[in-house]
């Protein structure tokens, strides 16, 4: 079961949401056979803040049903002359995630902030392995990229077995991402 890690999930996203708003049609995401894909209602911007249009969740399920990987995808629209430290960001992100855990009784170590990709977008990442009692029970990727007037994060969990069990889908989804840059 992967509930701590979703609620999780959805907190590291609200950090980069706090800088940021998105147009709902710009990031195309093909998701395989078997994953339950949902739109998320965005939050109510504070004033003087932007607001989220879109943000996406997808499940993929093992065969009794019990979620094995989640996936988080947000796109937002920066405000004019809002420069995003993406590291600070995602350094941001991985802190809430540690914090959380451990308010749940949960230890975490997450890897460096390193350079990736997300679609054809210079990124940063990082992935988190969470135990409890000694044991693996879930990892975590944070995957956040900027532009000078856009930005996504991507997330996704699951169960430490369901994680390597869908490297490689998500791994697919994650190649055909199509995030449009600049309007």
């Amino acid at each position: 079961m992967i509930y701590p890690q979703c609620r999780l999930s959805l907190i590291s996203l609200g950090l980069l949401l706090v800088v940021s708003s998105a147009f709902a049609g710009d990031a195309m995401v093909t998701w395989p056979t078997g994953w339950e894909v949902e739109p998320l209602p965005a939050p109510t911007a504070a004033q003087g803040q932007p607001s989220v249009q879109m943000r996406q969740r997808a499940v993929k399920n093992d065969q009794n049903g019990n979620p094995i990987m989640v996936m988080e995808l947000t796109q937002t629209q920066l405000q004019a002359g809002h420069d995003v430290n993406v590291q600070s960001v995602l350094l941001e992100m991985r802190k809430s995630i540690q914090i959380n855990f451990a308010r749940d009784g949960f230890q975490s170590v997450c890897s460096k902030v390193h350079e990736g990709t997300l679609s054809a977008l210079p990124s940063l990442e990082t992935t988190c392995s969470i135990t409890q009692n000694g044991g693996h029970v879930m990892t975590q990727t944070l995957v956040a990229a900027a532009t000078k007037d856009t930005a996504w994060s991507l997330s996704y969990a699951g169960s430490a077995d369901g994680y390597e069990a869908t490297k490689e889908e998500v791994q697919h989804i994650r190649d055909s991402l199509q995030l449009v840059v600049g309007h």
